[in-house]
């Protein structure tokens, strides 16, 4: 009886600690953030040139999020190449928001000021309507973003159709983009076009968000 006795108080004590961090609002393994089909969490930021905006600002628009860490070879890959320029453009001639992310936690390595951020943007020509910092990483929280990149889409009315992997080969090498398909055009194609997104969701890939 004892032994029941102890293996009933060890199943309580588990469900109990799972009901604790359920409260605290911990993400558990495999819990997402603003996955497809569900409202885009609203955030406000200061971009590079010192604007602020909303997302809230946006409302009736099409937006693109992208995060991004210049130090990060899977970004170098996508921006040396241009295609992420590319990706940008087809955005941009469709009249979309674009709004570039940066989490990383000002005291790692791979931090950079504002202005050595909109230089770097300068260089690389990049496309986007704001390109922000989020230092404190609530941005990148609130959307469940893990790595760099990683691409959102979301619609006038605040849905995300799209959340994952800019494309489908999970590479550093440039060589790999003739044979991948940009999820996020794709997406941007169809959901324009009033199709449903093929692949709403992808697994992003890439270096770690430096949080």
């Amino acid at each position: 009886m004892s032994v029941l006795r102890n293996r009933w108080l060890f199943v309580l004590q588990g469900l109990s600690g799972l009901g604790f961090v359920l409260l605290m609002g911990v993400s558990l393994p495999g819990q997402a953030s603003a996955s497809a089909g569900t409202i885009a969490p609203n955030f406000s930021m200061t971009d590079l040139k010192a604007k602020p905006f909303s997302l809230k600002d946006y409302a009736g628009r099409w937006v693109a999020l992208e995060w991004t860490n210049p130090e990060c070879p899977f970004v170098k890959k996508h921006y040396n190449s241009g295609n992420m320029q590319a990706t940008q453009k087809q955005a941009m001639d469709a009249k979309l928001v674009w709004i570039q992310i940066n989490s990383t936690n000002p005291n790692h390595s791979d931090y950079k000021s504002p202005e050595a951020m909109l230089a770097w943007n300068t260089e690389m020509k990049t496309l986007a309507t704001h390109a922000a910092l989020d230092a404190d990483g609530k941005v990148g929280k609130a959307y469940g973003a893990k790595t760099t990149p990683q691409m959102v889409l979301i619609d006038p009315k605040g849905v995300v159709v799209y959340h994952g992997a800019i494309d489908s080969i999970r590479s550093a090498s440039a060589s790999d983009l003739t044979k991948a398909t940009n999820y996020m055009k794709q997406a941007m194609t169809e959901a324009l076009a009033g199709k449903t997104v093929s692949m709403p969701e992808s697994s992003p890939y890439g270096c770690s968000v430096k949080y």
